[in-house]
C-alpha cells in the first residue's frame, strides 16, 4: 500500500487493476517491471478506487470485472480451501475426484488471476471439474489455466445454451470443446510458438482433405475434416488474439439478417 491508500494500477495492452501492495501484486504476482506498468490514481477511499477502477476499464476497452474491488475478498483463505494462483494455473489443495466437494464448499470464494476477477459459482464449479489436472510434482493437488476459465467467463457466463439441470448430468458429460481444444494447444506450446502464416496454411490443407472426402460421398472422412477444421481454426482466432466465439458471434452477427436466394446448391445474398 501506498501512504495507506488503494491503487489503480495500468498494464498497457493488458488490463487495469486495484491493489494494495503494488510491489506485491504486480512485480511479484504478476512478473512485471518497474516502466511496463503505471499508477492511474490512488485514493484512501474504497468505494471511491472501485467504482472508479470500473469506469477506467470501461474507457480503456478492458474487460470489466464480474464484481467491484470492494466487494471482493482480500484473502484466499475462504473456509478451508487454500488456493495458490500463478500468472499460469489456480491450483486446488486437493486431487481431482475430491475438487467438485471443496469447491461446493466455497462457493462465492472469489480471487483475481492475470485475466481478471474469478467468482466461484456452481456453474463455474463444474467447468473447473471438467477441465482440472492434475499435478505432476503431487497428485494431492490439481490445477487449471487461468486463461481458458477467464475465456470461459468472458464467453459462457450468463448467456450459456444449457439448462441447469443439465450441468449436472451423469459423469458430467456437458463438455466445453472449444476450451479443451485451446488447454490442448497451449500444453503443446501452439500458442507460444505458433505462426498465424502457418496455421492458416494448415486450415487450406484441412479444407482440401474435406473437400476430397465429400467427393468422394466418405461422410467419416467429411467429419473428419470439419472437426480438424474447426480446431485449426479455433488455434488461428487465438494466435490472432480473439477467440473462435468471438469470430463466430460477428459472423452470425453479419448474416442474421440477411437475404438472398439459392442458386446452383448455394445461398446467394441480395
Amino acid at each position: 500500500m501506498i501512504d495507506n491508500k488503494y491503487i489503480i494500477y495500468h498494464i498497457p495492452g493488458k488490463k487495469i487493476g486495484v491493489t494494495n501492495d503494488l510491489y506485491n501484486r504486480v512485480e511479484c504476482q504478476q512478473g512485471y517491471e518497474v516502466g511496463e506498468y503505471e499508477v492511474l490514481e490512488s485514493s484512501d477511499d474504497i468505494d471511491y478506487i472501485s467504482k472508479r477502477e470500473i469506469e477506467l476499464q470501461k474507457s480503456y476497452g478492458y474487460r470489466v470485472d464480474l464484481k467491484p474491488y470492494n466487494e471482493l475478498s482480500v484473502n484466499l483463505k475462504l473456509k478451508n480451501m487454500n488456493i495458490n494462483v500463478t500468472e499460469q494455473t489456480t491450483t486446488f489443495p486437493c486431487p481431482v475426484n475430491k475438487l467438485k466437494g471443496r469447491l461446493m464448499d466455497n462457493l462465492e470464494m472469489n480471487w483475481e488471476t492475470e485475466h481478471g476477477q474469478v467468482y466461484l459459482d456452481k456453474d463455474l464449479v463444474v467447468w473447473i471439474e471438467n477441465n482440472a489436472k492434475t499435478s505432476m510434482f503431487n497428485t494431492e493437488r490439481c490445477y487449471v489455466y487461468n486463461k481458458a476459465m477467464s475465456r470461459y467467463i468472458n464467453n459462457n457466463k450468463d448467456r450459456l445454451p444449457f439448462k441447469e439441470e443439465d450441468f449436472y448430468k451423469k459423469d458430467n458429460d456437458v463438455v466445453f470443446y472449444f476450451d479443451m481444444i485451446r488447454d490442448w494447444a497451449e500444453e503443446r506450446g501452439i500458442y507460444a510458438n505458433g505462426d498465424p502464416k502457418t496455421q492458416s496454411l494448415k486450415l487450406v490443407e484441412e479444407v482440401g482433405e474435406t473437400c476430397r472426402a465429400v467427393l468422394k460421398q466418405n461422410k467419416d472422412d467429411a467429419m473428419d475434416g470439419i472437426g480438424d477444421c474447426v480446431v485449426v481454426l479455433t488455434n488461428l482466432a487465438e494466435l490472432l488474439d480473439t477467440s473462435i466465439e468471438e469470430c463466430v458471434e460477428r459472423a452470425y452477427a453479419e448474416i442474421s439478417n440477411r437475404t438472398g436466394k439459392m442458386k446452383n446448391g448455394t445461398f446467394v445474398k441480395d
